[in-house]
């Protein structure tokens, strides 16, 4: 038995249809990918050829394809929320039977005093904001204050927004580690987010230097049971801030999603065995949170112009997944994610081609799929494996 590899891709919000219950969460009618799919900036064709275009619902009936060079379906989330670490808690085998908490009225203000009186900084905004529009509108009175500009979304997140010349970067991230630590229990919010912005108003400009202090998972994933197995975990982009370093063996940040395409090819050029696992990042914070339409259909475009060098560096025994992990509808009046199913395509020369997996009930079952591809015991973890749907028989 030779060693093999997993390279497991997440298209962050990359959508492909609302999902049954999208209606409980005000997002029936949101689909992410053919609201770029309508975008002169959309070529695909490398993701359409390995199944994408196949997948049921996915594109519009007019372009709509069957078959393809990999494996193709899509899952439904079962977890009770849409956002990045529920989503990506839930393929590594964690299914969310309760929500985390959201604050759609603002943190509550003996929570804020906690938080002033431990940083040593005032508290600007507090409240629900899209993350450009706040620094626009409090980042002048930031700058002359030095108060933390504090917002969140209709996610389960806490973010602190900084000017890097007004509180340098390391200062920013204690800051976010002093919230992560009074955010327990009842405020225990997915995440809380460092949010460093740049420049002189009106033109601040946010930096990469954004950092994601996760909740710790509530019990193992199939990232720890890979890793327990002696295998590599490595981490490209956000994929260790969603699980707070848990079953990570090797993590890089990443700059944008080009960078985070550059170091998963060097990852394949370091890695023996084991889970390259990467999030690319821009399809949600740069164009969905951004209703920006041509943007997100330009970057997958990007992508899809990346995988052929991917393809060829695959060894053998490799397993390419690619995925999402919610959706965020770039089209709608919304700047929040969206209920979504997502694609997966599973991709290599041991995966059979033109077979469709069909709708998954769960996340999950992606997550006990890898695990059982690597060889990995699956049975403490949420989810049922595909794998031997997808598999060639040798």
């Amino acid at each position: 038995m030779g060693s093999r590899r997993v390279i497991w891709i997440v298209l962050d919000s990359f959508g492909i249809g609302f999902a049954k219950d999208a209606v409980a969460f005000g997002d029936e009618g949101s689909h992410t990918l053919r609201a770029v799919a309508k975008s002169e900036f959309f070529d695909v064709p490398i993701l359409q050829s390995m199944g994408l275009s196949s997948i049921e619902r996915a594109f519009p009936e007019d372009r709509a394809t069957t078959g393809g060079s990999g494996a193709y379906g899509r899952l439904q989330e079962a977890s009770m929320g849409k956002d990045t670490t529920i989503g990506h808690w839930e393929m590594a085998g964690i299914i969310s039977e309760k929500p985390l908490p959201v604050f759609p009225n603002g943190f509550p203000q003996e929570l804020l005093d906690d938080f002033a009186r431990k940083t040593g900084r005032g508290v600007l905004c507090n409240l629900p904001y899209s993350g450009t529009k706040v620094i626009a509108d409090y980042g002048r009175e930031h700058e002359a204050t030095g108060k933390l500009i504090v917002y969140t979304s209709a996610d389960s997140v806490f973010q602190i927004a900084a000017h890097e010349e007004v509180v340098p970067i390391d200062e920013l991230y204690r800051d976010c580690e002093i919230a992560r630590q009074l955010l327990v229990g009842d405020y225990g919010v997915g995440r809380v987010i460092a949010r460093p912005f740049v420049g002189k108003y009106p033109d601040y400009e946010r930096t990469s230097n954004r950092h994601d202090f996760s909740l710790l998972p509530p019990r193992k994933t199939v990232l720890n049971l890979i890793m327990d197995k002696g295998l590599t975990v490595y981490g490209i982009g956000k994929i260790n801030d969603i699980f707070a370093g848990s079953g990570i063996t090797k993590t890089v940040r990443t700059q944008n999603n080009e960078d985070g395409m550059d170091h998963l090819l060097v990852a394949m050029d370091e890695v023996e065995n084991g889970l390259i696992y990467v999030n690319l990042v821009d399809f949600d914070m740069q164009y969905g949170h951004r209703n920006d339409v041509d943007g997100y259909a330009a970057a997958l475009t990007a992508f899809d112009r990346r995988l052929p060098g991917l393809v060829e560096k695959m060894k053998a025994d490799d397993m390419l997944v690619i995925t999402a992990d919610h959706g965020c509808d770039p089209s709608t009046e919304s700047t929040d994610h969206s209920r979504e199913d997502v694609p997966v395509i599973l991709y290599g020369k041991k995966i059979a081609s033109g077979v469709n997996i069909g709708t998954r009930k769960t996340f999950a079952d992606l997550g006990a799929t890898v695990g059982a591809y690597l060889h990995v015991e699956t049975k403490d973890i949420d989810g049922q494996s595909f794998q031997q749907i997808i598999e060639k028989m040798e």
